[in-house]
């Protein structure tokens, strides 16, 4: 499946000049992370709880990106629902079923309006390994979350590894296997 222009997945290209070694510019190199993100993605996750439990579950994430502002700075638009109905959320998943993020790009931060384990905002650091991965840090209330997410095969799939950490135990360590089902819509207006 053909993926659609940088320039229309909210990245810039580019410009010719020294070789990619010699230009790595965090900022932009996050900025073309992220875009390389958008689109529509089903979630095959895996989630192992302490004494070993795990459950499965299939979601849906769409990731879009806002119109720029006149500031520059990027906005993203997450929003995540199962992708056929189960009482798993009921059970044992301290997640919203569905719900809707905003977050925005601030350098090697992101700002989200909401956190995913608490209803509260937090301030994530992020971690550039390389071109295809990246590494979130977050701590909120009594949670310290540490994601990991490799884009793989030309921006075709996803792995995404999270550990959650409550009050200094590892309560949940999470794998999902993502694969791209719609690429990126035009830009959401603000």
């Amino acid at each position: 499946m053909p993926l659609l222009p940088l320039e229309r997945r909210g990245a810039q290209v580019p410009p010719d000049g020294p070789p990619p070694s010699e230009r790595f510019n965090l900022d932009g190199n996050l900025r073309r992370w992220f875009a390389r993100n958008l689109g529509l993605w089903r979630s095959r996750r895996q989630y192992i709880f302490q004494h070993d439990e795990v459950l499965y579950l299939d979601m849906v994430i769409r990731v879009e990106i806002f119109a720029e502002s006149a500031i520059g700075v990027p906005r993203y638009r997450f929003t995540w629902w199962p992708e056929k109905e189960a009482d798993t959320f009921q059970r044992k998943l301290p997640y919203r079923k569905e719900g809707q993020m905003e977050a925005t790009l601030l350098g090697h931060q992101l700002q989200r309006d909401r956190a995913y384990l608490e209803d509260m905002p937090v301030r994530t650091q992020i971690r550039q390994v390389d071109e295809h991965e990246v590494v979130f840090e977050s701590d909120y209330a009594d949670w310290h979350i540490l994601e990991h997410t490799r884009l793989i095969d030309q921006d075709r799939y996803r792995s995404r590894a999270i550990y959650s950490w409550q009050n200094g135990e590892l309560a949940i360590v999470e794998h999902h296997h993502e694969t791209r089902i719609e690429d990126a819509n035009e830009p959401i207006s603000a």
